[in-house]
């Protein structure tokens, strides 16, 4: 066979695709919270021995980008793995992003080699691990607030349960019997992924398939240097505000009044791009120093936003792997909002900073491929928690969500309305899901019509959600570009900024954009997500 065979390479790329789909499909389907099982918050991918990732499924944009991180933590942590080991790790500050998030990585061993060639590893966002509020997504100001933190831990080892943690664990979540559950879901996962490689080197013969995944981490950087060639040389910058710091300007002592949603801090997120040849080099000195809240992001996180930038440019043909990442160097000041240092709180980096990332280097670019980039999108995924005790059943209940909006409009055309957009890939909860799971009622779910930016084409609109409160409840609010609009490209307008809502007893009063929140029955909760920015002058409309 010819060692560069582009048919092969293809059937390999896509062997190794499958593992992690076929992962993504026994998580889903096995999964008990609905944020997993219908949302479909989870991500799956292979890895080689050295922890360079191979093949990832089309999941969650922010949890393969940084996963990486959380397998080179794992092999830092052991040395030595057996059959059936698994290691559970959720830290931010050890390859994790934010609590929610536990990932997973197990071996995958082959008869006549000691050592594993290969690692699978799964992430899934779970709907509470514990901390201050319901859904571990709190306005905090350490990490310490946001959950239980666990290091790499081996939570099966040679096949046995490692009991104790994982008691340990379900013991500091509020929802134990749904946590259960949605860990063992990534677990048959994990087993599904082992037996899934197992079979392909039976096959092909473990020689061969390490040399057809040495040449797909070769092709995928060949590729992408490609597309960083096409860039023009040069030095482009870009900076963008967040609507405030994730504290001082929301908190818990929210007043009602909607002057309470500004604050005085708005941090700067900064980059500069340079382009020389096949290589990129984004510099982001400049951004602000880390924050009191939430919002600040590890390093995996300002890596996977970038990266995912340069593979939307590399086009859908080329695979996502390690490789995939050489051309580009990400620079992070150390101690910034975008490279926090522990104990920093770190649940809404993952989720808003990264939007933020994203728009501030499609920003950049724009400069150098006015006619390919487009206008900013909605810019955060509007994350919402809910948690209380179900009074029918008697049992506290953790709920997650995020909430679609507008994408920008771009040289090729309109932007699309009420969909998720950039890091978060995720579907919506159907309202029957949700209604029959949770003491909740959808009153209203419709797109936000006209609030995306006019220009020669319209961004995309955001929508409009409203959840009545069937008991008591305590609800927190993430969410971004309530003060800032989304950016419009090439004379394009800005899309509408997102409005959040409280209507009590008929009266409607506008809540800050991050902001925890005690609910009583009757009570309805109104998000307006914001639309994404126009592209092009108005004057050159055209129907769309």
């Amino acid at each position: 066979m010819n060692p560069v065979d582009p048919i092969a390479l293809e059937i390999f790329k896509n062997l190794f695709i499958s593992v992690a789909e076929e992962m993504g499909v026994t998580l889903g389907r096995t999964a008990y919270s609905p944020n997993i099982k219908e949302r479909r918050d989870f991500s799956c991918a292979c890895f080689l021995a050295d922890g360079r990732m191979i093949a990832q499924a089309a999941h969650i944009p922010v949890h393969l980008g940084a996963m990486p991180a959380s397998v080179r933590a794992a092999l830092e942590s052991f040395s030595q793995w057996r059959p059936g080991d698994l290691v559970v790790l959720n830290d931010p500050y050890l390859g994790g992003t934010h609590l929610p998030d536990i990932t997973m990585v197990s071996p995958v061993l082959v008869e006549g080699r000691e050592d594993p060639p290969f690692f699978v590893a799964s992430r899934a966002h779970h709907a509470d691990v514990g901390g201050m509020s319901p859904g571990s997504m709190p306005l905090a100001t350490e990490i310490y607030q946001e959950g239980l933190i666990i290091p790499p831990i081996k939570l099966i080892e040679a096949g046995r349960l490692n009991q104790a943690v994982f008691d340990l664990i379900l013991r500091n979540v509020r929802t134990p019997a749904e946590r259960r559950g949605d860990l063992a879901a990534q677990m048959a996962a994990h087993r599904v992924g082992e037996h899934r490689l197992q079979e392909i080197v039976a096959h092909y013969g473990l020689d061969q398939v390490l040399r057809f995944a040495g040449w797909l981490l070769a092709y995928a950087e060949r590729m992408t240097r490609l597309a960083v060639e096409r860039i023009p040389d040069g030095v482009y910058r870009f900076r963008d505000e967040l609507d405030d710091d994730g504290f001082s300007a929301a908190g818990a002592g929210w007043s009602g009044r909607p002057e309470s949603s500004v604050g005085s801090s708005a941090p700067v997120i900064q980059a500069t791009i340079t382009v020389q040849g096949d290589q990129m080099t984004v510099d982001f000195t400049g951004s602000s120093p880390a924050v009191i809240g939430p919002l600040n992001a590890v390093r995996a996180i300002t890596e996977s936003a970038t990266w995912y930038v340069i593979r939307c440019l590399a086009g859908p043909d080329v695979p996502v792997n390690s490789g995939t990442f050489a051309p580009v160097t990400v620079v992070v000041p150390r101690g910034s909002l975008l490279d926090a240092d522990p104990p920093h709180a770190v649940a809404a980096g993952n989720v808003e900073t990264s939007q933020r990332i994203v728009d501030v280097v499609l920003g950049a670019l724009a400069q150098a491929l006015p006619d390919l980039i487009p206008a900013a999108s909605q810019g955060t995924m509007n994350n919402l928690t809910i948690g209380g005790t179900d009074p029918e059943r008697g049992t506290p209940f953790a709920y997650y969500e995020t909430i679609g909006g507008g994408t920008g409009a771009g040289p090729a055309g309109p932007g699309l309305g009420g969909v998720h957009v950039h890091m978060t890939n995720t579907m919506n909860t159907p309202i029957e899901a949700l209604e029959y799971a949770y003491p909740v009622r959808v009153r209203r779910y419709e797109l936000r019509r006209g609030s995306g930016g006019g220009g020669r084409y319209r961004g995309g609109d955001g929508v409009i959600r409203e959840i009545e409160f069937l008991c008591p409840a305590t609800v927190t609010l993430l969410t971004e570009r309530r003060r800032t609009a989304p950016y419009g490209l090439q004379g394009g307008e800005p899309g509408a900024p997102g409005r959040n809502l409280l209507i009590r007893q008929g009266k409607a009063s506008d809540l800050p954009g991050k902001v925890q929140i005690r609910v009583e029955p009757g009570d309805i909760l109104s998000v307006h997500t914001p639309g994404g920015g126009g592209w092009g002058s108005p004057s050159d409309h055209t129907e769309n």
